[in-house]
This record gives C-alpha cells, structure tokens and sequence, in this order.
C-alpha cells in the first residue's frame, strides 16, 4: 500500500530572519525521535488543500491563512467524481525504506499559537532558517528520514532566491 502525504514549510518573518516550524513526533515504538515538519497523511478522498489544513492545526494548533501556489488551483467536478491539480512547493517519493509513500510540500503562513503538544506531537517550535540550515550542515540535528530531502530542496531554493 501507497500512502500520500502533505507536509507543511510553515514560513514567518523573525527577529533573526524567516523561521519554520519544526517537531518531533510521539513514537513510542522508536528509539530515537527525530524532528520533522508539520504534515501527514491525506484521509480517504480528503483534498491536499484541506488535508494540509487539517494535519497542521491538529499538530500545531495553528491556522493556515496562505499557501504558496494555492492560486494555481483548479478543480474539476464530473457527475460522480471531482479531481484537483495544483503547483506545490515540492513532491516527494520514497523509494525504498520502511514506509512506500508519496507526498506534497507546501509553503504556508500560518496564525496563532504553537501548542506545547499537539495531536502526536512535541517539542513544536520556530527555528531561524539559518539556524537549522547549520545544524544540519554540522549534523547536529537528526530530522526524520522523508522530511531530510524536503527540507534540504526547501534551503537550496531559499538560499538561491536570497541572492
């Protein structure tokens, strides 16, 4: 079995530069809690748009108010089916390792509060874009196994757009 996923590069502009939210996630099963980003998967027939929306306010406690690329939707509606196509910032794939999944991340801005625990979540916060892009440049941080790709694509364009 396939599973598609949203994730979440939640953007805001910071006292030391835009920031993102970063989390681990509560799995009781593993050793070591790796942090990752905002997002999981898409329920039966649920849509990118509200999935998104859904996994980051459960995880979060914050309300998505823009997403990036979202003006580039376009949904199409049949007798017994309706269908959307949009841009997101990126796609990913796994192919190998222990979990076969596909997924979208959006850029977002978000409002509200970060809750201290969300829905199988902990230790949610802002980190500086700089910031992480030094811990992991060290490897001083340990970011979970899908979301690693995601967030070095996400620093290689934000470093290429700051030049």
């Amino acid at each position: 079995m396939i599973y598609v996923n949203v994730r979440a590069i939640i953007e805001r502009n910071g006292p030391n530069g835009t920031e993102i939210v970063i989390q681990k996630r509560v799995k009781s099963n593993e050793n070591k809690t790796p942090y990752e980003l905002p997002g999981g998967r898409l329920e039966e027939f649920e849509s990118f748009m509200e999935g998104l929306k859904r996994e980051v306010h459960e995880e979060t406690g914050l309300h998505i108010t823009t997403i990036f690329g979202e003006e580039t939707r376009i949904e199409t509606n049949d007798v017994d089916s309706n269908v959307e196509a949009m841009k997101p910032f990126a796609v990913y794939q796994t192919t190998n390792g222990p979990v076969d999944s596909l997924g979208a991340y959006f850029r977002c801005q978000a409002s509200g509060n970060l809750v201290k625990e969300g829905d199988g979540t902990m230790d949610i916060k802002w980190i500086p874009v700089d910031e992480l892009h030094h811990l992991l440049e060290k490897e001083l941080i340990d970011f979970s196994w899908v979301d690693k790709s995601g967030i070095l694509y996400y620093l290689k364009w934000y470093y290429a757009e700051k030049q």
